[in-house]
């Protein structure tokens, strides 16, 4: 009986370490798969403000408008990095969660099988002891229940031997892949943030070196009707170039302007070429077209 009450011990702990498995990798992919839907929406609502920007553009005087459409530009490169942000964090992060609970229901089902073969160690014990009780002379019966319980013991001892390798397998995999889904999140988030630093740098020092000035002399100059000092044309490019960096083929119709030096500056300077993360270098597009990314609700 000893036995049986530490094989109970043991199988307690393993049940634990899979419900706690279970209980927080779901709460994970749960807040993870959230956290990447608010990046998405964010990079919408970014996009609407690019959209913005170009529209005011057009209306102001010309120093005004190449800086508000050189802010443009970076805000719409920034979102661009946001999208592979959205996509690598569910490929990378959410995905690997959601796996989990095909493994958690299969270990499940072995500490089901264990109980069942525990289960009937128990009986045959208690078959044992109330023969032994109420028929201490009849050998055969008592010989035959022995047989039974050493039986059931063999093969519970062997089921147990099975799940403790189970749960030690799933439980070294459960710590090797939350160190990996957790690194990679990370990861995802640094070369996100210093590209986004980068480019907003550029666009902090592009809006400090606006020529007030000269802005508000061409504009007294109109108020007077003497010619503007700049030619006043306004932006008309408005279609998404077809060099922009991180973006997926036809997958997002986002109405953000792309000038001819944007495009070639993704021509010569491609992003994805440039990542410094070796784990992030081989995400290919086409592995990403199955993830649940799509342009969200505004």
């Amino acid at each position: 009986m000893n036995t049986v009450l530490f094989r109970d011990s043991q199988v307690r702990v393993m049940e634990n370490t899979v419900t706690n498995a279970e209980k927080y990798f779901g709460q994970f992919c749960s807040l993870l798969a959230a956290y990447t839907r608010k990046t998405a929406r964010l990079r919408d609502k970014a996009d609407q403000l690019v959209k913005q920007l170009i529209d005011f553009a057009n209306t102001e005087n010309p120093e005004m408008r190449v800086t508000l459409r050189n802010l443009a530009e970076d805000l719409a490169k920034v979102q661009d990095y946001r999208q592979a942000q959205v996509e690598r964090l569910e490929t990378k992060v959410v995905n690997p969660l959601k796996l989990y609970g095909t493994q958690i229901k299969q270990t499940r089902a072995e500490i089901k099988k264990f109980k069942h073969v525990r289960n009937n160690e128990i009986k045959q014990l208690e078959k044992l002891e109330k023969l032994r009780q109420k028929s201490p002379s009849d050998r055969q019966m008592i010989s035959q229940a022995e047989t039974s319980v050493q039986r059931a013991s063999v093969d519970a001892s062997h089921t147990t031997h099975q799940l403790e390798e189970t749960v030690d397998a799933f439980q070294k995999q459960k710590l090797k892949d939350l160190q990996k889904i957790f690194s990679d999140f990370v990861t995802i988030e640094m070369v996100f943030h210093t590209k986004a630093v980068e480019v907003y740098s550029s666009a902090f020092q592009a809006l400090d070196n606006y020529d007030l000035e000269r802005d508000v002399e061409d504009f007294r100059a109109k108020m007077r009707g003497v010619c503007g000092h700049y030619n006043a044309q306004p932006l008309t490019d408005t279609t998404l170039s077809a060099a922009v960096p991180w973006s997926l083929p036809a997958q997002r119709d986002r109405s953000i302007i792309r000038s001819q030096r944007r495009e070639e500056e993704a021509s010569k300077d491609h992003p994805a070429e440039e990542d410094p993360v070796d784990d992030l270098k081989g995400l290919g597009w086409d592995s990403i077209n199955r993830m649940k990314a799509p342009h969200m609700e505004k």
